[in-house]
């Protein structure tokens, strides 16, 4: 197995499996060792508040938000709002064609 495939990255998008939050989605926005992240959704868990997760955990996406790996990468930061913004961007495209694809075996069904 790819180290760089297995290893969290900031502005990864996670699911969260365990614990009280379980079934949220949430973004890493620090590392702190190869068992542990910060995560922040910008809404409950705020960037000043991170939740301290576990990676065993987590479900990990194969997403990155660039515009918040950049904001963190750039400033060490990032807001709120761009939290929200890029959970609701990936839950809305990525997530709900992922469930798509389950529920129809890839078929695309318009309302």
């Amino acid at each position: 197995m790819n180290d760089s495939d297995s290893s969290p990255r900031i502005g990864q998008f996670v699911l969260i499996k365990q614990g009280r939050d379980v079934g949220q989605f949430a973004v890493i926005v620090d590392i702190l060792d190869d068992r542990f992240v910060l995560l922040a959704d910008g809404d409950k868990r705020k960037f000043k508040n991170p939740k301290k997760k576990n990676v065993n955990h987590l479900e990990f996406f194969d997403f990155v938000s660039p515009e918040v790996q950049s904001s963190i990468n750039e400033t060490g930061r990032v807001t709120n709002g761009k939290l929200r913004f890029a959970l609701t961007k990936f839950v809305n495209e990525q997530v709900t064609d992922l469930k798509k694809g389950e529920l129809f075996d890839g078929e695309r069904r318009c309302n």
